[in-house]
């Protein structure tokens, strides 16, 4: 099972451009990002430079509209993600714990849809095609 695990850190939605963590923030993220390694659950992991940099682009009425941030209406924002590999949610709960977050931060996990998690008749329409853009091979 996958699941990501997104890191959403308080007052991020209103961060200057550029802005970037403490180093001694950083050492015990990489101490706790070498722990998912060492596991062998790690999959992937990205930080994310603050949403002032970003942009949105949504489709009221079918076309394009493009917003760029900072976001006004925002509460939460990703700051950053892991991707991880585990037996369970429960597992991946218990690596979410371990992390070395401080109090303006939170950890949402999401289990990642399978192609297996897909109806049947989703997964004859478009079952090559799907696992080609992921990467991996028919079954």
């Amino acid at each position: 099972m996958r699941f990501m695990m997104l890191m959403l850190p308080k007052g991020y939605e209103s961060a200057a451009p550029g802005t970037m963590p403490e180093a001694d923030a950083v050492a015990a993220m990489m101490k706790y990002n070498e722990e998912l390694q060492k596991a062998g659950v790690l999959i992937a992991l990205d930080g994310l430079h603050p949403p002032s940099m970003g942009a949105r682009v949504s489709f009221e009425g079918g076309k394009p509209k493009v917003t760029d941030g900072p976001f006004a209406e925002a509460k939460e924002v990703l700051g950053g993600y892991w991707m991880i590999r585990v037996n369970s949610r429960e597992e991946a709960i218990e690596w979410a714990k371990r992390c070395p977050g401080s109090d303006n931060e939170t950890i949402e996990i999401r289990q990642v849809m399978e192609f297996e998690d897909f109806p049947v008749d989703v997964q004859q329409a478009v079952g090559d095609d799907f696992r080609q853009m992921q990467g991996t091979t028919a079954r």
